[in-house]
């Protein structure tokens, strides 16, 4: 039974430093990290070597949940797959627990998942490094152009009042 940890940091110019070292501080015996790769992405490479690693009875510790993914669907198949191969699971920063063999987490943690990384992913599309759809970007251009006209009529009314 051997506990391991997993690091992950979207951009190949962050380190992973802070979660290494909380990773560590919580027992952690190998700690995978995968650099400058999404969490929205399934397929990681240390991720994946990390899941075939996993045996019943191994812990899979995250500093926090969006670390193993921004995924919500993923997440919870992940979390569903760990269930069911009698891995346990813990998020540091979330407060999150789960054990097969003992029930522990449950239904709370699941819906603590299910709610966590519904915001983790809504953070991940709206971020402004996200790519907009083209009909977004045309109505927040049309916006800006509205407002700069209403501030131009509102200067011009002013100017006559004097």
């Amino acid at each position: 039974m051997a506990r391991l940890g997993y690091a992950r940091v979207s951009l190949a110019d962050q380190n992973t430093d802070l979660q290494i070292r909380e990773l560590e501080a919580a027992g952690c015996e190998l700690i995978y990290k995968d650099q400058g790769i999404s969490g929205t992405r399934v397929n990681r490479p240390e991720l994946d070597r990390m899941l075939d690693r996993l045996g019943r009875g191994d812990e899979v510790v995250v500093w926090k949940l969006d670390r193993l993914g921004r995924n919500t669907r993923h997440l919870l198949e992940l979390l569903d797959d760990f269930k069911v191969r009698g891995i346990k699971f813990r998020s540091l920063r979330d407060g999150i627990a789960t054990d097969p063999a003992s029930e522990v987490g449950g239904a709370m943690a699941q819906a603590m998942v299910t709610i966590i990384s519904a915001f983790a992913q809504l953070n991940e599309t709206s971020s402004p490094s996200a790519p907009r759809p083209a009909w977004r970007l045309q109505l927040l251009t049309d916006a800006k152009q509205a407002a700069g006209k209403s501030r131009q009529t509102t200067r011009r009314s002013k100017g006559h009042m004097n």
